[in-house]
């Protein structure tokens, strides 16, 4: 009769749920991993075209005033 007991105890006291575990995933260093951060990503060297205008757009902001 467990099953029974289980049915009484959500009646009584309802039924909890638990979320998902809060923060972005880490690794083991505590750094939170990102493809955006790698050069080959910035850079658009992985060949996606938006990914190399913003890479364009980048440099130009970073030459502006030189």
């Amino acid at each position: 009769m467990h099953t029974s007991d289980n049915i009484d105890e959500v009646i009584l006291n309802g039924v909890t749920f638990r979320g998902a575990p809060k923060g972005p995933s880490r690794d083991e260093q505590g750094r939170v991993k990102t493809k955006a951060k790698k050069k080959g990503y910035a850079t658009g060297a992985h060949g996606s075209g938006s990914a190399k205008k913003k890479a364009d757009i980048r440099r130009a902001r970073a030459n502006r005033h030189k």
